[in-house]
């Protein structure tokens, strides 16, 4: 069985590039604590936009899809799901929710894991939830002519209670050394879940959902109003190259981490990047509101109504807001989605 120990964090010779990026990751991190204590409001508005984005992007990874249209209403609970899909949709609102509302009281630990497992699957028929895998199970890859094979093999049925056992005494022991960067450790526990692969379904969605859950417990709360599902989901190709890189030989206990770690902080970095080119959108002065106006839709993923870009620029005035919104749509920039009151706008 592999063994799991983080003392490599603690011994002075990690890469460069690794403890730097860290630290521009905390400077971001302070500088948007202040912007969140003074523009409370934008902040809100902001996790509203993240939370639709993370439920779609984390799940569509796994090709679990529906319409944008559809994952709002979900999101928002304005409808019950209307298929497998969309009940797999929802039980990933609903353990996204219990970690951006209660992380400060969830431990990480075994309890906590099956119950978010629990939880994800519990819109869905399956009856397997909150319980390990009862038969061993295989990570493929498909080539671009359809053929399957095997990229990884997890760890056996039989030793997945012992393993995440291993893998949770493991974490508690790194994360009270104080010499040890949570930022470093957090990669490196998402990687051996993934490796351990416990869960008969759901293992890609709940390394996201820990993930999360590992970052807020260490104040880094960016992905509440940044989609880091969505980061992800953008770069996919870097995430499966990384993934499987450090996966190498992890049952050997000689993989390395470094791949993993380096996409884990580079994402993360990029939300925080994200997160400041936003805020400069909804909050500059120095921009014309016209060009703010234009931004907020044009960098929307999702349809976005007029009462909603008001809420993210409580400066520009409705009127302002409906002339652009005109002018845009006759210049063919954007469309609109709906109706009435109801009508939307995204890019064309």
């Amino acid at each position: 069985m592999h063994k799991f120990d983080y003392s490599f964090l603690n011994n002075g010779m990690l890469p460069s590039e690794l403890v730097n990026v860290t630290a521009s990751i905390s400077s971001l991190k302070t500088a948007s604590q202040f912007r969140k204590d003074d523009f409370k409001k934008v902040f809100t508005e902001l996790e509203k936009i993240a939370k639709i984005q993370s439920v779609k992007s984390s799940n569509e990874i796994e090709g679990i899809v529906t319409t944008d249209e559809r994952i709002v209403q979900i999101v928002q609970q304005n409808s019950a799901p209307l298929n497998h899909n969309e009940r797999e949709i929802a039980g990933y609102r609903d353990a996204l929710n219990l970690i951006h509302t209660e992380h400060q009281n969830i431990p990480f630990n075994e309890a906590t894991v099956l119950s978010l497992h629990k939880t994800l699957l519990s819109a869905t028929d399956y009856n397997y939830g909150g319980t390990y895998k009862n038969e061993d199970n295989v990570i493929l890859e498909i080539d671009g002519q359809g053929a399957k094979r095997i990229r990884f093999a997890p760890v056996p049925a039989v030793e997945t209670k012992e393993a995440m056992e291993q893998l949770f005494l493991a974490f508690m022991e790194a994360a009270s050394d104080s010499n040890v960067n949570a930022l470093l450790l957090i990669p490196c526990v998402i990687l051996d879940f993934l490796c351990v692969h416990p869960f008969r379904d759901g293992n890609g969605r709940m390394s996201r959902l820990l993930s999360l859950l590992l970052l807020y417990k260490n104040g880094f709360d960016v992905g509440k109003y940044i989609s880091f599902e969505e980061q992800i989901n953008k770069n996919k190709g870097w995430y499966y190259r990384a993934l499987k890189e450090s996966s190498e030989n992890w049952h050997e206990s000689v993989n390395n981490y470094f791949p993993f770690m380096q996409n884990f902080l580079g994402v993360l970095y990029e939300c925080y990047q994200e997160l400041d080119k936003r805020f400069a959108i909804v909050n500059s002065n120095k921009v014309t509101k016209s060009a703010r106006v234009e931004a907020t839709v044009l960098n929307s993923l999702l349809p976005i109504s007029k009462a909603e870009i008001c809420q993210l620029l409580p400066d520009v005035s409705p009127t302002t807001v409906e002339a652009v919104l005109g002018r845009m749509v006759k210049g063919g920039v954007i469309t609109t989605v709906g109706s009435g009151r109801g009508t939307k706008y995204v890019r064309k």
